[in-house]
């Protein structure tokens, strides 16, 4: 399917939405979606990361203009992620079964997420080494799977009392940028050329960021969050599950 048609545009809309009431972009989705309509190999991945820039760089900015982002958490994170999302991005591995490993920890996160949605305490913050050590695994990841990371961050740092829900959402939306950006560059740096979306695309992933992130960021409670989010995991791992 071609990347003009009005089918693949009202899904990429519907995944910006949803995604990013979480915090998230949505590049699993993206992927998802390309995938089943069509749209080139080669392409899809690059696309992706670049209407994940686009979402992550609304969704950053609501959740920080709503008062939620703490640069404290978020800078070793993205320290340690930034440079292993550009090696992610440049290599090419057989990573089916980290895939299958991967989809089972979202849909195991999803379910806890479900069975626990009340809690928003937080504990203590993670050490340096700690973010930063987990930091450059999700950038690894992310590179690796085309995503920004944020699928694998939020669930870290509410599991692990890190953050509240609207907090992990507004590190995440910032966490996603940066290493979506660093993950085109092992692109380029890979084939030399950045597939730019369909104008089409790059607008249905706009409105639908613009929408979820203003509902996330100032109109949802953080039971709703948690409830989103694991609907997000579920979809996110029910794909990885599904080899895509």
């Amino acid at each position: 399917m071609h990347a003009g048609s009005p089918l693949l545009w009202l899904s990429v809309f519907a995944v910006a939405f949803l995604y990013s009431t979480v915090g998230h972009a949505g590049a699993s989705g993206y992927i998802a979606v390309m995938a089943l309509l069509g749209m080139s190999p080669q392409e899809i991945k690059p696309t992706a990361l670049m209407l994940n820039v686009v979402v992550a760089s609304l969704g950053s900015f609501q959740f920080w203009r709503a008062g939620h982002f703490r640069w404290a958490l978020f800078w070793p994170f993205a320290l340690a992620s930034v440079p292993c999302a550009f090696v992610g991005g440049y290599l090419t591995l057989p990573t089916a079964a980290l895939k299958l490993l991967l989809g089972v920890v979202l849909l195991l996160s999803a379910a806890r997420l479900l069975a626990r949605p009340t809690s928003d305490e937080v504990g203590a913050p993670p050490s340096p080494a700690v973010a930063l050590s987990t930091g450059a695994g999700l950038g690894l990841l992310s590179g690796l799977t085309g995503t920004g990371g944020g699928i694998f961050l939020t669930p870290v740092l509410l599991f692990m009392r890190w953050a509240r829900a609207k907090e992990a959402a507004a590190v995440s939306a910032m966490f996603i940028l940066v290493n979506s950006l660093s993950g085109l560059l092992g692109q380029f740096g890979k084939t030399g050329r950045l597939p730019l979306p369909a104008v089409g695309l790059a607008l249905a992933a706009l409105t639908g960021g613009l929408l979820g992130s203003q509902l996330g960021s100032a109109h949802l409670s953080h039971v709703v969050i948690k409830r989103w989010l694991a609907l997000v995991l579920v979809i996110a791992g029910g794909k990885l599950l599904a080899g895509g």
